[in-house]
């Protein structure tokens, strides 16, 4: 899909064809549109595609007549009726004439500049423009850690109720969000560094004050990024070693019970052997089935009772 923004009056349009100074924002295009935009503004179709490849790495090359700027955005992927949170390619072109973005999906990081909820937000200035979406894109990093630092805590909580493996699982799910976030903020890291020491990107005294800005918001992404795994991890092990202790717990009461229980099935096993009555004690008495029966109940008391002084129950 094609569409094509360009800001009026400080206002933010779309407009029905390409112009000087406007914005083209290719959503998951075809390839007949690829080579529409590629043919039209000398870009080689190679890195028009290259954003569509989930697997692409964050990067910038420059060519002669434009620059190519690929970084990671975080998305948010439904799975099992649950929001978990992966990350995607967007690339950025820049030309002498246009700004170029080409994203696999639809991402929060460019429909708040379609929206016009940005201030001071405009097509024709190109290095701020990409500047603007960088820190747009970092600061829905941070968004999306304090969103899944919340759902471990609500995870953390049904995990102390619960000793099934649902919620070890969702906690794994969100750690490798976490890995993803990490991963794709350091490669983006290094983008933003070789941005600052470009010299083919022109940018004024207050771009780059923007992208200092915008590498400090990624530093602390990645900051937050590594302290929230680093506690889900040693939280999982935590759990999952509190799981394995309750079920030990579980299995040494069970055995408990098991013994003290055999003990009057022991006794009654006697009784019912195949062997001569007078033999056998309280076989004749009148009341011998109640003596041997409070018998083997002293007996099996007196072993729980053991077994309750050592802490077995």
């Amino acid at each position: 899909m094609i569409r094509i923004f360009k800001t009026e009056d400080g206002m933010i349009h779309q407009i029905n064809e390409a112009e000087n100074g406007c914005w083209i924002a290719l959503t998951n295009p075809t390839a007949t549109e690829i080579l529409e935009i590629a043919e039209q503004y000398a870009i080689d179709p190679d890195h028009l595609k290259a954003p569509l490849d989930e697997e692409e790495r964050s990067r910038i090359e420059m060519e002669d007549n434009y620059s190519l700027v690929l970084v990671d955005i975080p998305m948010i992927e439904e799975r099992n009726e649950k929001d978990w949170y992966v990350t995607i390619p967007m690339g950025i072109i820049m030309t002498n004439d246009i700004i170029v973005t080409i994203c696999l999906e639809d991402t929060p990081v460019l429909t708040a500049f379609m929206d016009g909820r940005v201030k001071e937000f405009h097509t024709y200035m190109k290095t701020r423009f990409i500047l603007q979406i960088l820190y747009k894109n970092a600061s829905l990093f941070l968004q999306y850690l304090r969103i899944i630092d919340k759902k471990s805590e609500v995870v953390e909580r049904e995990l102390h109720k619960s000793q099934r493996n649902r919620e070890l699982i969702e906690l794994l799910e969100l750690e490798k969000s976490l890995v993803y976030f990490t991963t794709s903020l350091r490669s983006n890291e290094v983008v933003l560094e070789k941005l600052l020491r470009s010299e083919r990107i022109k940018k004024y005294p207050e771009d780059t004050e923007l992208l200092e800005d915008v590498i400090i918001e990624n530093k602390q992404a990645i900051e937050m990024a590594n302290i929230y795994s680093g506690i889900l991890s040693g939280t999982m092990d935590a759990f999952a070693s509190v799981i394995s202790n309750n079920l030990n717990i579980v299995m040494k009461f069970l055995a408990t019970i098991t013994i003290v229980l055999s003990i009057p099935t022991m006794v009654s096993s006697f009784y019912g052997m195949n062997v001569n009555a007078a033999g056998m004690p309280f076989a004749t008495n009148p009341y011998g089935f109640w003596i041997v029966l409070a018998f083997a109940a002293v007996l099996a008391g007196v072993v729980a009772l053991i077994f309750s002084k050592k802490d077995l129950f």
